[in-house]
C-alpha cells in the first residue's frame, strides 16, 4: 500500500507563454490553505487549452519529487527545476513514481477520493518552458511522465494532507508499463493487451482510443 504526504499543492491560471500570444497555465503557485477539489479540478485552477488539458480524466496532475534530481542534473540552467511546479503539476510528493503507481489506483487525499486515469503525455510546452529542444523526447525515453487523476469524491485538500491508497484493481498495469505501450513505442506484439486496455473504462478516454488505433497497426 502506498501512503505519502502531499508536500505541495499548486494551482494556476492561463498566462502569456510565448511571444506569439500563446497562453498556458503550466506555471503554478503553491497554496497553503485548503482548496476545494471538484470533479474537474481544484477551485481556482484553470487550463488555457481545454481541448488537450483539463476534463474529468485530467482533473489533477501529479509529478514525483524523486524525478527532480535527474532533471536538474540534465538541465542545471533551468531555474524552474529548483522548486515544485516545473512540470505544471498540482500535486508534488514522494512515493508516487510511475513504477509504483498503477492504473486505477484509488487514493484518499484529504477529504477527496481520486483515481489514477493515465500517465501524462508530454507536449512541446515542456521544451519551451525549459528552453531545451529535447525535454519531450527525454520524458518519453525515461518514462518520467507524471500522472493524472480523476475525482471520485469531491472534497477539500491542502498541503500536508495524507495520500493513502484505498484500492489497486490493476496491479499488472504500472504507469511505467502503460506509458511504454501507449506512448513509448512498445506496442508491437501487444495487440491482446492493447485491445484489453481499449475496453477498460478506468483508462482515460483519449488513451483508450489510442490503444484501439495501436492494436490495429
Amino acid at each position: 500500500m502506498i501512503e505519502t504526504t502531499l508536500d505541495s499543492l499548486l494551482i494556476g491560471t492561463p498566462k502569456p507563454f510565448r511571444e506569439d500570444g500563446e497562453m498556458s497555465a503550466i506555471a503554478k503557485t503553491p497554496v497553503t490553505e485548503a482548496i476545494a477539489l471538484g470533479l474537474f479540478g481544484f477551485e481556482g485552477n484553470q487550463v488555457a487549452d481545454p481541448l488537450h488539458h483539463g476534463g474529468r480524466d485530467k482533473a489533477v496532475h501529479l509529478y514525483p519529487i524523486e524525478h527532480y534530481p535527474f532533471w536538474k542534473g540534465k538541465y542545471p540552467d533551468v531555474d524552474v527545476l529548483n522548486r515544485p511546479g516545473a512540470f505544471g503539476e498540482n500535486l508534488s510528493c514522494t512515493g508516487m513514481t510511475e513504477d509504483r503507481l498503477c492504473l486505477g489506483d484509488v487514493f484518499r487525499l484529504g477529504e477527496a477520493l481520486i483515481e489514477c486515469s493515465h500517465a501524462r503525455q508530454p507536449c512541446w510546452k515542456l521544451n519551451y518552458r525549459f528552453g531545451h529542444p529535447d525535454v519531450l523526447k527525454t520524458v518519453i525515453k525515461t518514462r518520467k511522465s507524471g500522472s493524472y487523476f480523476r475525482v471520485l469524491e469531491p472534497g477539500k485538500v491542502r498541503a500536508g494532507d495524507r495520500m493513502i491508497q484505498q484500492d489497486r484493481p490493476f496491479p499488472e498495469w504500472s504507469l511505467e508499463r502503460l506509458f511504454g505501450i501507449i506512448i513509448g513505442g512498445k506496442h508491437q506484439g501487444q495487440g491482446t493487451e492493447l485491445r484489453a486496455l481499449s475496453e477498460m473504462p478506468v483508462l482515460a478516454e483519449t488513451w483508450r482510443k489510442r490503444a484501439t488505433q495501436l492494436a490495429d497497426t
